[in-house]
C-alpha cells in the first residue's frame, strides 16, 4: 500500500521508497566492485524484511545478514531461498535451529565451533575480532588461533571469515589496518581460501579496496549519510493533527511545564510519541514540517503525543506533519535528537504503519 494519499484515519506512518532503497543498492554495489550482503536485520532497520528483501532481489545479492537465528528464520518463511548469514555470535544451542532453518552461524569462539563441526558439515563463517572487541576470535591470541586453525583444516564447511570495522566512516586508515589484520590472520591459519568481507556501508564507500569478497551494506541503503556519501532518502515519517490550543504568552506545553509560550501561539498535538520512534531527545530541539514551514517540537515528548509551535499558521486537525521527509533530514533529525540515524529508524514503533512505494525497474 503507498501513502500518496493516506486514508484520514491513518495517524501515524512512514513512506518506503523501494525504488530509492533500489537506487542505493546499487551506487553501492558499482563502488564496491563486489556481490553484496544487504543487512536486513531489525526487519529491515525497521523498514519491513519482507517487502525491502523482495525489492533488494532485483540487485541480485549473494545472501543476506541478519542478527539472530529467528531474524533467519521469518526470512525463509517469507521465502527467501538465498544464503542468510546470522552476524551475531553462535550459541551451542542454536546449531540445530539453524540447521533447521539453513543459516550460515557466525563462529567466534571454541565451544560453537566444537558443537557445529560436531553436528554438521554445513557452510560456516568465522568472526575474527580485528580491533572492535565485540566478538570474535581475537587476531593477535596466537594459541586461540592456533587451536582454531587445526580444527578448521578438518572443516569443509568454513565458507567464510570476516571482521566488522570500528570507524570507517570517522577514520579510514583504521579500516585498512583491520583489513589488513583480518587477510593476514586467514593467510596463516593454512591453505584454505574462504570468502573474506568487512566492508560495511562506510568500508564499502571507502573506495581502498575494502570490498573482499562480499560487502554488507546496512545504512547506505535505507538512506543514512555515511561520511561524505549522502545517498536518496528512503523514509519519510509522517503523523497527524489530533489537536490545536492557542496559547498566551507565558502558558506552559506538556509533562513538568518544560516549554513557556512567550506570544501567543498555537500549539499542533501530533499523534505520535515516543512509544511510536519520537525519541525524547527531540524535546526542545527537534523540528519537523507543517504547512510546508519548520516548526519546532515544544515542551516535553509524550508516549502517544508530540507538542509542536505552528505560531499562526492555518491548521486545523488532520492536517499531516512531517517528522522525517520534506526538509527535515534522516541525519539531521537523529542529529537533534542526540543520536544516530539507524536508531532512529529502528526505533519506529510498531503500531506505525509502513507504506511502500514500489519499484520500477
Amino acid at each position: 500500500m503507498t501513502a500518496s494519499n493516506p486514508p484520514p484515519t491513518w495517524r501515524a506512518w512512514i513512506e518506503v521508497d523501494l525504488e530509492a532503497l533500489l537506487t542505493n543498492a546499487r551506487a553501492f554495489s558499482r563502488l564496491a566492485g563486489v556481490p553484496l550482503l544487504p543487512v536486513v536485520k531489525a526487519d529491515a532497520y525497521g523498514l519491513g524484511a519482507a517487502e525491502v528483501v523482495r525489492a533488494l532481489e532485483l540487485v541480485d545479492p549473494w545472501g543476506y545478514g541478519v542478527a539472530t537465528l529467528t531474524e533467519a528464520e521469518e526470512l525463509r518463511r517469507q521465502g527467501v531461498v538465498r544464503p542468510v548469514l546470522i552476524l551475531a555470535p553462535l550459541l551451542p544451542a542454536e546449531v540445530d535451529g539453524c540447521l533447521a532453518a539453513d543459516a550460515r552461524p557466525s563462529i567466534g569462539d571454541l565451544a560453537a565451533l566444537d558443537a557445529w563441526l560436531a553436528a554438521t558439515e554445513a557452510p560456516f563463517h568465522i568472526e575474527l575480532d580485528t580491533g572492535l572487541a565485540r566478538g570474535g576470535f581475537s587476531w593477535y591470541d596466537a594459541d586461540l588461533l592456533a587451536a582454531m586453525g587445526a580444527r578448521l583444516r578438518n572443516a569443509p564447511g568454513w565458507e567464510g571469515a570476516w571482521c566488522q570495522f570500528h570507524s570507517a566512516d570517522t577514520d579510514p586508515p583504521s579500516a585498512v589496518t583491520q583489513w589488513a589484520r583480518l587477510r593476514e590472520t586467514v593467510a596463516a591459519l593454512g591453505p584454505q581460501r574462504p570468502m573474506l568481507h568487512a566492508a560495511n556501508s562506510a568500508g564499502g564507500l571507502a573506495g581502498q579496496g575494502l570490498g573482499g569478497d562480499l560487502a554488507r551494506p546496512g545504512i547506505y541503503l535505507y538512506g543514512g549519510a555515511v561520511g561524505g556519501h549522502r545517498p536518496v532518502p528512503v523514509v519519510s515519517f509522517h503523523a497527524r493533527v489530533v489537536a490545536l490550543r492557542r496559547l498566551r504568552a507565558g502558558d506552559t506545553v506538556s509533562y513538568g511545564a518544560s516549554w513557556t509560550a512567550s506570544r501567543a501561539t498555537t500549539i499542533a498535538t501530533i499523534a505520535v510519541g515516543y512509544a511510536d520512534g519520537v525519541p525524547m531527545g527531540l524535546t526542545g530541539r527537534g523540528r519537523v514540517v507543517c504547512q510546508g514551514q519548520p516548526c519546532p517540537i515544544v515542551g516535553r515528548v509524550a508516549m502517544d503525543l508530540t507538542m509542536v509551535d505552528v505560531g499562526d499558521l492555518p491548521v486545523n486537525p488532520g492536517a499531516i506533519v512531517t517528522l522525517i521527509g520534506g526538509g527535515v533530514s534522516l541525519d539531521a533529525q537523529a542529529s537533534a535528537a542526540g543520536t544516530i540515524s539507524y536508531d532512529l529508524l529502528t526505533g519506529i514503533g510498531r503500531r506505525v504503519i509502513r507504506s511502500y512505494r514500489e519499484p520500477t525497474s
